[in-house]
């Protein structure tokens, strides 16, 4: 064969993503199985909002519907708005058809509204059309900047957070680039410390050249939220040390913490005035799948650039163009967030009561899981101040740590199996998104419903006993 194991690209080997990794395929064969002592397997690894429960916003899902089958539009029981947005989207797409191609970077009139929506966020802050970037989910964004950063002939580092998205270790494992780890400090509720970046800074330039630093606020897994003094600082850090900056804001809906508030990195650029806000490189990513939306199936995003050499912008379009354009029907999904029902229309009060209830209930989860897990002996939580995940810390006895050495596993990877083998709950180890040496942590979603998320920590505090006493 001309392609084989050895034969094959080897970055593509180096490629880990423990999110739908081998816990996550354990749990799918589970579930065909249904074997006892349980009946049911909880998926609580992952941040897909509608596979827990979570209804979609009927108003989204009208305007999608017009658009993809536009007879509809003749129907009686549909609302008049969402017929206007259908026909205004319809208008913006060529020949009138969602099925068509759109512009690589995406429908002039989406880009507009969700410039729009940038400004209104950004309290007037101008955004530009022409600095959007529709992408097939703001994943697709990320990978984008990275591979337009890269640089193999000066071994490009980037600075990822730990614990990060593992999109961002994957991608740089296929681009053979260097991750510069950052630790979060997790005694500080995963607070973002500046002496801790420039720690990190000071050894990725031993091995390689650090050009971008990346930061996710909200975070995901550790459920933080920057204050606008932090992003302030970190802005400084960059511009002190000639770093472009990639802003992971796709949960900056997800805020509910008292005390806590989404600070987009680019307003707080701007009112840092013209020493920063002229030169500071910085991307920034949205989704339609998190938020209160959780449309993740429609792969919807942007990403926004600022401070972009124009030249290079040139070379971002044509890379775009190499791949057509991002799904049309996540397009138009995207145009309803950033273009909603307003005030006096007739969707508008149920629109804004779904979105509310839909944060609320995350709201009400969040507080609860922290709660939960911290009354359990040899598990610690911080506080979930937003997104969609906690990432408690686990107490590993020794013995466990050795059988799961001589098994080849992490220990935490060692106690999630097991976990998903006698309750069928399934979550994510720390391992798989990074964590200090000698701590052991998992993700967990907040995403099921209420009654099952109260159930499962009782399935969990049961499991956490036995396993501690087995092992100890």
């Amino acid at each position: 064969k001309v392609l084989t194991l050895e034969t094959m690209n080897p970055n593509i080997k180096k490629v880990e993503y423990a999110v739908r990794g081998p816990i996550v395929v354990r749990a799918g064969a589970i579930r065909k199985e249904l074997e006892q002592p349980f009946t049911e397997v909880i998926s609580a690894n992952i941040g897909d909002a509608h596979a827990m429960g979570q209804a979609p916003i009927t108003f989204l899902r009208q305007v999608v519907a017009l658009c993809v089958y536009p007879e509809l539009l003749k129907s009686s029981d549909l609302p008049e708005d969402a017929k206007q947005r259908a026909q205004r989207i319809l208008g913006g797409c060529g020949g009138g058809s969602i099925g068509a191609y759109s512009a690589s970077q995406g429908v002039e009139l989406i880009r507009n509204d969700v410039a729009d929506y940038i400004e209104r966020r950004d309290g007037g802050l101008k955004a530009d059309p022409n600095d959007i970037f529709l992408c097939t989910g703001a994943s697709d964004g990320v990978r984008l900047t990275l591979n337009l950063i890269f640089q193999s002939k000066n071994r490009t580092g980037a600075m990822i957070p730990i614990p990060q998205y593992p999109l961002y270790s994957a991608t740089l494992a296929e681009l053979d680039s260097t991750m510069v780890p950052y630790y979060l400090d997790e005694d500080n509720n995963w607070a973002l410390d500046i002496d801790e970046l420039q720690r990190s800074l000071d050894e990725g330039k031993k091995q390689c050249r650090p050009r971008v630093l990346c930061v996710i606020n909200p975070g995901n897994p550790t459920g933080q939220v920057l204050s606008r003094e932090n992003v302030a600082d970190v802005l400084k850090f960059a511009k002190k040390n000639n770093l472009f900056v990639m802003a992971d804001e796709v949960y900056q809906d997800n805020v509910y913490a008292d005390g806590c508030a989404f600070h987009s990195f680019k307003k707080v650029l701007h009112d840092l005035g013209p020493e920063y806000n002229t030169s500071v490189e910085l991307a920034s990513f949205h989704s339609i799948s998190k938020g209160y939306m959780g449309e993740c199936g429609f792969r919807g995003g942007y990403m926004e650039t600022v401070n972009l050499d124009a030249k290079v912008k040139e070379q971002l379009r044509k890379l775009v163009s190499c791949r057509l354009c991002p799904p049309v029907t996540g397009q138009a999904a995207l145009d309803v967030v950033v273009n909603p029902p307003r005030p006096g229309e007739p969707s508008y009060e149920q629109f804004t009561s779904e979105k509310n209830a839909a944060l609320g209930t995350l709201a009400e989860k969040a507080k609860l899981t922290a709660e939960m897990f911290n009354s359990i002996p040899g598990v610690t939580c911080n506080t979930v101040q937003g997104a969609m995940y906690s990432f408690p810390r686990i107490s590993i006895p020794e013995k466990a740590i050795r059988e799961a050495e001589a098994a080849g596993q992490t220990p935490d990877s060692f106690y999630a199996h097991q976990l998903l083998e006698e309750t069928g709950i399934c979550i994510v180890p720390g391992s798989g998104f990074g964590q200090r040496p000698g701590t052991y942590h998992f993700r967990m979603t907040i995403l099921p419903p209420t009654d099952k998320m109260k159930s499962l920590f009782v399935l969990f505090r049961d499991f956490h006993k036995r396993f501690t006493e087995q092992y100890s």
